[in-house]
């Protein structure tokens, strides 16, 4: 079976501070077909964001001829959210704030909010692991109702352990969503992140093939795929193995690329290793 044509989307932060029908244009230029939002870069807390402003973000990526398809970096710039504090209103007004990230995905006409968040889930001194799953667990359960009612999916991150203590393996994050137990809620996987793993990663793609939704591409070294040592041919035939056909989002941590250097270069990079993979699998 040939493999599915792949979706590619890039992160709109990518672009620092480019007014949005820029970016969204040099995005679609390069053969984006997605985007996707860090709420921060519109405001630092999506209820201060109207309606009239949601409706002209959509407006702008639908112009260029993009699908917003969801959001990343949920709590960057906000305080007081923390998903597995130990105190009860904490994680209660934390549920709270990810309902108005699902309704405000939507509003954008997104359908995946990709929780990675390293400062909001870190585990406080003396907390277990067990009691942080939990915690966590409670606060995404409660997430749940405004998942079905937007029809937005929440997607778990595991992160490198330079970036957090919480949540740093592919099989700590697909227990999580095992224990949260809904079918709105399923697996991220990141390749900087994976970098960090024993487990090559064609071996994790393949193993959690079943929860995995959602893709971001980026080399160990934090910039865009094929801007460092990381082989994304081996990584796409896994992909292409199971059969995967969700959107593969370049995210980037260093800006020194100026951002058409990193668009432009990433999605050409991307294409020939997803051609090559393909060829190899034939």
């Amino acid at each position: 079976m040939p493999a599915r044509p792949p979706r590619f989307a890039i992160c709109n932060e990518t672009f620092k501070d480019w007014p949005f029908d820029k970016a969204f244009g040099l995005a679609a230029e390069c053969g984006y077909t997605g985007i996707e939002i860090a709420p921060f870069t519109i405001a630092d807390y999506v209820t201060d964001i109207p309606a009239s402003k949601r409706s002209e973000v959509r407006r702008q990526a639908e112009k260029a001829g993009l699908e917003v398809i969801g959001l990343h970096w949920l709590l960057t710039k906000t305080q007081g959210f923390h998903v597995t504090s130990a105190d009860a209103s904490v994680r209660r007004k934390t549920a709270e704030y990810l309902a108005e990230l699902a309704r405000f995905c939507a509003d954008l006409g997104g359908k995946l909010l990709v929780f990675g968040s390293p400062k909001q889930r870190d585990l406080a001194p003396g907390m277990s692991r067990r009691e942080g799953m939990e915690h966590a667990a409670e606060v995404f359960r409660a997430l749940t109702p405004a998942l079905e009612k937007t029809g937005v999916m929440l997607l778990l991150e595991p992160l490198a352990p330079d970036t957090t203590n919480f949540l740093t393996t592919a099989a700590e994050a697909a227990e999580l969503v095992g224990m949260i137990g809904s079918p709105r809620c399923r697996l991220h996987l990141d390749v900087r992140a994976m970098s960090s793993e024993a487990v090559p990663i064609p071996e994790l793609i393949h193993g959690h093939r079943a929860a995995l939704a959602h893709f971001h591409a980026n080399d160990a070294n934090g910039r865009g795929p094929g801007f460092g040592k990381v082989d994304f041919v081996p990584i796409f035939a896994a992909l292409q193995r199971i059969g995967y056909g969700g959107w593969i989002s370049v995210e980037v941590f260093d800006d020194q690329p100026p951002p058409e250097q990193t668009a432009r270069q990433s999605i050409a990079y991307m294409r020939r290793c997803w051609s090559e993979a393909a060829r190899r699998g034939q």
